[in-house]
């Protein structure tokens, strides 16, 4: 943002300035307007999660474990959900999806496989640490360590303030049902 402090209004290069200033604050878009208990939005604090404060009372899938770092309930986030999955050693999830939350994955250690289905063939998404996945929304899939002896940790983002986790039999797409009006609940038909 320009200073506006910068010149002085009663010069001619200040009013030059000034009307700048003014039509540059005239280009921006509107900022979003925080509400109810974000009255202040300039004033929140941050939130630390160090590890010992992760919780495991999270929506989970056979074959991994799910921690909730940063959400609606731990710090009040609106529209964001991070955490980590473990996969023990010599693993596979079972087949899941995170409905309409976009998922992103970094590899923080282990060499974690990620496997869909495309045209009915199982496709398998080898990783390293560092390197990073994304998952569409809907979109059936498992973890998977073959590792027979270090587990596999990775960072997880949703867009979503909430861990939504479906639980399926295969990797076929079923297609999504709403069952919740909280729009928490999703199973697939």
């Amino acid at each position: 943002m320009p200073d506006r402090t910068a010149a002085s209004p009663n010069t001619a290069a200040g009013a030059g300035a000034a009307d700048e200033a003014s039509a540059a604050d005239e280009a921006l878009p509107e900022p979003e307007k925080p509400t109810g208990h974000e009255f202040d939005a300039f004033h929140r604090r941050l939130h630390q999660i160090r590890p010992t404060g992760l919780s495991a009372h999270t929506a989970q899938t056979a074959g991994m474990r799910r921690v909730e770092a940063l959400s609606g309930t731990t710090v009040g986030t609106a529209r964001l959900w991070m955490g980590q999955t473990h996969v023990a050693p010599a693993t596979r999830s079972a087949n899941h999806h995170h409905g309409l939350s976009e998922t992103g994955i970094y590899v923080v250690t282990g060499h974690p496989a990620f496997v869909f289905l495309r045209d009915d063939e199982e496709i398998r998404l080898e990783t390293s640490p560092g390197d990073y996945i994304y998952v569409p929304p809907w979109v059936p899939h498992r973890e998977e360590n073959p590792d027979p002896d270090a587990e596999a940790v990775v960072v997880i983002a949703r867009t979503t303030q909430e861990a939504i986790v479906v639980n399926l039999p295969d990797l076929r797409w079923r297609g999504p049902a709403k069952t919740s009006n909280r729009g928490r609940s999703w199973h697939t038909y």
